[in-house]
């Protein structure tokens, strides 16, 4: 579990996600001793996994505390755990939200 984020202000999900995305895939061919996202997506498909999974649990945890700002300090590191799977995986962000506008 990771220190919480003081003064967090609201921001707008689809940029913040978009540019967050883009960086996950600008740092593809990083050098991963200097990247921990390159090292995520050049080192084994078991730990992307293992992070995303890590990171659900948290997230289910700080809810079951009912703990506002460790949810959402947990829900940014699963976002951005999850991306880097969508991004090792060539799932695009317009693609997950054509199947989230698909479903309703």
């Amino acid at each position: 579990m990771g220190e919480r984020t003081p003064n967090v202000r609201d921001g707008d999900l689809a940029e913040t996600l978009g540019y967050l995305a883009e960086v996950i895939a600008s740092r593809r061919d990083a050098d991963p001793s200097e990247s921990y996202t390159a090292k995520l997506l050049q080192g084994g498909e078991d730990e992307r996994l293992k992070k995303v999974v890590e990171e659900a649990t948290e997230v289910a945890l700080a809810s079951k505390d009912h703990d506002h700002d460790h949810i959402r300090y947990e829900a940014a590191d699963l976002l951005y755990h999850l991306l880097v799977v969508l991004d090792a995986e060539g799932v695009s962000l317009a693609e997950l939200a054509g199947e989230l506008d698909s479903r309703h």
